[in-house]
């Protein structure tokens, strides 16, 4: 049973890889952050490419010399922290401009290519991209680059003041750079742009502190001939890696020196042309590919690892370079103020705490905790009609009876701001997010979310019936006993909405509407468009989630773990079929009322008010907006297995990827997006919702909605374009033979 149960896991959705976003300082699209004046610019901003470094640093300047604060006496217009990129690119803009600026960098410009590897290529993306800087890049190899950088540097007079800046503290109308040594510098606005310039990751393994142990690669002569150990998956990694190889091979060393030790099953990280190039040089023989494998201890002429399924191996060797990346200078920021990704002050969870106690108060109102409370219908003047919800008016006088009226119950109220909600939201998201893709989608849940889902069950069906234009037959067949609530069953299908089905006596017309929605009109939405069809364009859940969650969408916990738990929603799958089986059994033999009861109390409380009420929506700003969606939701997690069939991917150009991991950094379902785009395979994990974002935060244009044949090979793409970098350049040539953009 257990070997099952991890076969269909891993069948349904544990084979897909569960990578997880860096913490970065948390930032406005512009760069600016929650300390008004001080910017972040650069790699920090989450993509690591020349291009973004050059012009987030020249808006963000654009941006402070149009602020309004006046420069502080002593002081300066801009301090600018890092002389990288970015913060030259900030100061070359600052000189046009006029402002008094100073950089503080505590070694040279440019020192982080500086110490790149010898003839390390540089990748110049996005190639049609031009940054609204006074700085270009056009070097193809470290070397070619460093010198144009510096050479724009000394054309336009730019230095660098050699100093450490320790934090940024906020003091009235100006900001002040304090420094490891020396007096703090005053400005009314500071550029971050010292890049991930953090600490070296360690192995924490002994041996780590010998002299043979490196952090860095400057020149891959200094190993040839040397047993080479390269531990890391990443570009840094798998550079060094092949140009020791390379150089090792040019000297003549049949053996291979090199071994490139990963602690995951796959290169996953990497560039391709970098993956490539180590699969190339493996095949050769001229390196060693170690996956699987883990450092356990490194002495003097040694190193032992321990290899997944082979048990522990000794390798023969004279120097260790630990490329596992290094932390962003996250303590920079704490100490400066700076909200950090996914870390909460006290004051934070207690505003969650107080939002959950609403939500919860709210979705109590509605019903599961008091009950559903019917519409109260009263003759009321419509001079006094904010006590209910006026319907109509005796068209004889302007002051006349009102014909019917509606004292509207809690699960009105609730609806109505529920409704409110995705509208006010969903306007927020359009305007910030201005593809045609986002205003379709948002669109069609705000409509379907204040239509069908709330004027029809709450005011119009209502007075129908009040009326007498309601016909017996829809009123007895579908909303028995005045139950208007039952039309959520239009647009929540089994077993989202299980209360048109699970009824003491089968309702025929609405186990006739489940079969045809949850059986038929489902499967061929995802066979066509994916899951998203359903979850992220038609269903109310997802209309809060692309909502009022769309800000909070990086909030989504990644890993194997949150992984495993998104079988929670299989759980409740099982329970619901289970629950099903019994209620047919009572049909048909009148067995099991007791049993059901306690079923449909567990349902009721545990699903209804707690899962999907009180705790999905309670912790939008803790975990984004999909809670609920991802690890609960059982008609999610049956939508899962049809997925599994379906054409629709997010199709991959593999030769734009720079593996910067902003598309999965933005998934608010937790998918590892950039390890598909890294390996030039179309996404298929069936979590996908099609809320668009990672198409939208990927900076090179690499994923566009699409369908595949049984081959991988795309069929098609998607007219409705999501990627504002593909509605520049136009769509690509993505149909060749192997559908792949190779």
């Amino acid at each position: 049973m257990i070997t099952a149960i991890k076969n269909y896991y891993h069948w349904l959705h544990g084979k897909w890889p569960a990578g997880q976003p860096d913490k970065l300082p948390q930032a406005n699209e512009d760069g600016s952050t929650n300390v008004p004046g001080l910017w972040v610019v650069g790699d920090l901003t989450g993509i690591p490419l020349l291009k973004f470094s050059l012009d987030t640093g020249a808006k963000a300047v654009r941006q402070i010399h149009g602020s309004p604060e006046p420069k502080p006496a002593g002081g300066h217009d801009l301090v600018i922290i890092g002389g990288g990129v970015s913060g030259v690119a900030a100061a070359a803009e600052a000189a046009k401009l006029g402002l008094d600026y100073v950089i503080l960098e505590s070694a040279d410009l440019f020192s982080t290519i500086a110490n790149f590897p010898k003839g390390k290529p540089i990748y110049t993306y996005p190639k049609e991209m031009r940054p609204e800087s006074e700085l270009s890049v056009q070097g193809e190899v470290k070397e070619d680059l460093l010198e144009e950088l510096r050479q724009q540097a000394k054309d336009r007079g730019i230095t660098a003041t050699k100093a450490k800046a320790s934090h940024v503290q906020r003091h009235g109308d100006h900001l002040q750079v304090h420094l490891k040594a020396g007096e703090p510098l005053a400005a009314r606005a500071v550029i971050v742009a010292i890049g991930r310039s953090g600490n070296y990751r360690r192995l924490e393994v002994s041996g780590e502190d010998l002299d043979k142990v490196s952090n860095r690669l400057h020149d891959p002569a200094t190993y040839v001939g040397k047993h080479t150990l390269v531990v890391g998956g990443g570009d840094s990694a798998c550079e060094a890696a092949v140009a020791i190889a390379e150089a090792n091979a040019k000297a003549g060393h049949s053996e291979a020196l090199v071994t490139l030790s990963y602690r995951r099953g796959e290169l996953s990280r990497a560039k391709p042309d970098n993956v490539q190039a180590v699969h190339r040089l493996a095949e050769a023989r001229h390196l060693r590919l170690l996956l699987g494998s883990e450092v356990e201890r490194i002495e003097e002429a040694s190193v032992s690892l321990k290899v997944k399924g082979q048990g522990q191996e000794k390798l023969e060797n004279d120097a260790v370079l630990t490329l596992i990346g290094r932390e962003a200078p996250l303590d920079f920021f704490r100490r400066s103020g700076v909200r950090v990704q996914r870390e909460y002050s006290k004051a934070y969870w207690g505003f969650i705490a107080i939002f959950f106690a609403v939500v919860t108060l709210l979705y109590g109102m509605k019903g599961w905790l008091i009950g559903f409370e019917k519409l109260n219908y009263t003759s009321l003047n419509p001079a006094n009609w904010l006590g209910g919800l006026v319907a109509s008016a005796d068209p004889q006088s302007l002051i006349g009876t009102t014909i019917i009226s509606a004292s509207a119950g809690p699960g009105f109220w609730v609806t109505l701001i529920y409704s409110g909600a995705v509208v006010a939201f969903g306007l927020d998201r359009i305007l910030r997010r201005r593809t045609a893709y986002i205003t379709a989608q948002t669109s069609l849940l705000a409509l379907i979310q204040v239509l069908p889902l709330f004027i029809f069950p709450e005011v119009l069906l209502p007075w129908l019936h009040a009326n007498g234009n309601l016909p017996e037959i829809i009123t007895t067949n579908l909303f028995p006993g005045e139950s208007w609530w039952r039309a959520y069953g239009f647009i929540l299908a089994w077993p989202l909405l299980v209360w048109n089905i699970f009824t003491a006596e089968p309702l025929m017309w609405w186990l006739i509407i489940g079969f045809v929605q949850t059986g038929i009109i489902i499967p061929l939405l995802i066979w066509r468009w994916g899951k998203g069809a359903y979850c992220g364009w038609i269903c109310s859940c997802g209309a809060l989630a692309e909502t009022m969650g769309d800000r909070h969408r990086e909030k989504m916990p990644h890993g194997p773990l949150w992984n495993k738990l998104n079988m929670v929603g299989q759980a409740l799958l099982a329970l619901s079929i289970l629950m099903l089986g019994l209620y047919i059994l009572r049909w048909t033999t009148g067995f099991g009322d007791g049993i059901l009861s306690g079923f449909d109390n567990l349902w009721k409380y545990l699903v209804d008010f707690f899962l999907a009420g009180a705790l999905a929506v309670g912790l939008y700003f803790a975990y984004s907006g999909r809670v609920w969606c991802r690890f609960a939701c059982p008609l999610a997690a049956l939508m899962h297995i049809y997925t599994r069939f379906s054409r629709f991917r997010i199709t991959v150009n593999q030769k734009k990827c720079i593996s910067c991991n902003a598309c999965t950094t933005v998934c608010h379902q937790g998918i590892d997006i950039m390890n598909f785009a890294n390996k030039g395979e179309h996404m298929s994990d069936p979590q996908c919702v099609r809320c668009s974002a990672c198409v939208q935060a990927c900076p090179t244009g690499v994923l566009a909605f699409g369908t595949v044949d049984g081959q991988e090979r795309i069929t098609g793409l998607d007219k409705l374009v999501a990627s504002p970098v593909l509605k520049r350049e136009g769509m690509d040539d993505r149909m060749g033979k192997t559908g792949r953009g190779d």
